[in-house]
């Protein structure tokens, strides 16, 4: 009689919990897709919004900062959510709002650009953070293949809708519709996130419990910055995104003030983002291994320092070289999500973590660009601001060295030894 209810239940869970695993994967693909190409396929756009609605310079300048200051601000409130309703149905508000966000900017009119715009990219700050919990909580044997999965579909979501914003928009006869069309995917995500979020309601008490414990630091958001994790964390992801929103922010300008063509200058920024491809299967699979993490890190912040050399010291004809090394250097965010997934003791923490560090971070990276053109401005050339972001990334590579530190690299290299000195015996 035992033995057969403890045959049982398992043939009744499994496949239940394995329909869930792959609906999982799924989701983490749609919300990788989603989250960048709502700003890329409005980048394109600009120009012709701004020509058909006639807003003037002021609107012009505020849409481009509108995404890092909402991710700033707006993904502070994930912690809190997250708390009250759960991860699967957090990213289910957050699919909701930047659907509706972006349906609302099929209206021709500058004040629903601008409503649509910072309703969509408070859906994207929600899901930018609680994306680790969920794969963390979901899939905590296969962080890095599931962060690589996610960073990568980000990429190629990002890379399609820069490719097709004209195109669709041209297709459908208004770059609002343009910009709206992409709610649809959004709209898909929704409908394979809603099983995900009713069979997540029935949480076990002991992780509400676990989550609030007294005793453990990474609970709230304030005990994250008083832990020494927290703070390298944070600060490294400060760093790492203003580096990244300055380098997508002006690089091309970089490039046609040297005399480069425009066009071409755009394909060299494409050029940088697709060498995150195939660096992110590469580098996420040595970041499996724990032993290799430091050496993933090294690459990537080694690479951005040789590539911001190039491109302040070598002529323009050297610029692919330049752009290959800067991509390389990218790359180090998928990074930074395998290190925010595995940090914390439970989803709770995890997702604290994740709130502060996406918070403080964006909202550096905010002034990033900002203060590069105020530097140019005042030189009237690049050279200054390009040295900045060399000093940037070096520290940059300081704050991964203190990071890694922190890594599972040590116990393993001990147990190695070990094993060698029971060899003998």
């Amino acid at each position: 009689m035992p033995s057969s209810t403890s045959t049982a239940p398992p043939t009744a869970v499994v496949p239940r919990a394995r329909w869930i695993t792959v609906l999982g994967v799924v989701a983490v693909v749609l919300v990788g897709l989603n989250l960048r190409a709502g700003i890329t396929s409005a980048a394109a756009l600009f120009h012709d919004l701004q020509a058909v609605l006639g807003y003037g310079p002021l609107v012009a300048a505020i849409l481009p900062s509108i995404p890092t200051v909402t991710f700033a601000f707006a993904g502070a409130a994930t912690a809190w959510l997250v708390r009250r309703i759960g991860v699967e149905r957090t990213i289910l508000l957050a699919l909701v709002i930047l659907a509706a966000g972006l349906a609302v900017r099929a209206i021709p009119s500058v004040g629903m650009l601008l409503v649509g715009t910072v309703a969509g990219m408070c859906g994207i700050a929600l899901c930018n953070v609680a994306m680790p919990s969920f794969i963390r909580e979901h899939y905590a044997h296969r962080t890095s293949a599931l962060t690589g999965t996610y960073t990568i579909t980000m990429s190629l979501g990002a890379t399609a809708a820069s490719a097709l914003g004209v195109p669709l928009a041209l297709q459908l006869g208004s770059p609002s519709l343009g910009l709206a069309a992409w709610s649809i995917l959004a709209a898909v995500s929704i409908l394979v996130f809603i099983p995900l979020a009713i069979a997540g309601r029935p949480r076990p008490r002991q992780d509400a419990a676990d989550a609030v414990a007294p005793q453990e630091p990474g609970g709230s958001l304030m005990a994250v910055l008083r832990t020494r994790k927290g703070l390298l964390i944070t600060g490294f992801f400060t760093v790492q995104a203003l580096l990244v929103y300055s380098l997508i922010s002006w690089l091309p300008v970089i490039l046609i003030s040297r005399g480069m063509d425009p066009s071409s200058a755009g394909i060299m920024l494409g050029l940088m983002q697709l060498v995150t491809i195939p660096a992110t299967v590469v580098l996420l699979a040595m970041a499996a291994r724990p032993h290799l993490l430091r050496s993933a890190f090294m690459v990537c912040c080694v690479g951005i320092l040789l590539g911001l050399g190039c491109l302040i010291l070598l002529p323009v004809g050297f610029t692919v070289l330049s752009v290959v090394l800067l991509g390389l250097g990218l790359t180090i965010f998928p990074l930074l999500l395998v290190v925010i997934s595995r940090s914390g003791r439970n989803a709770a923490e995890t997702t604290a973590i994740s709130t502060v560090a996406q918070s403080v971070g964006y909202l550096v990276a905010s002034a990033g660009p900002f203060g590069l053109a105020l530097l140019h401005t005042l030189t009237d050339g690049w050279a200054l601001p390009l040295w900045l972001l060399f000093v940037v990334a070096f520290i940059q590579l300081l704050l991964a060295l203190a990071l890694t530190s922190d890594s599972p690299a040590g116990p393993t290299r001990q147990s190695r030894r070990a094993r060698k000195q029971e060899a003998p015996a």
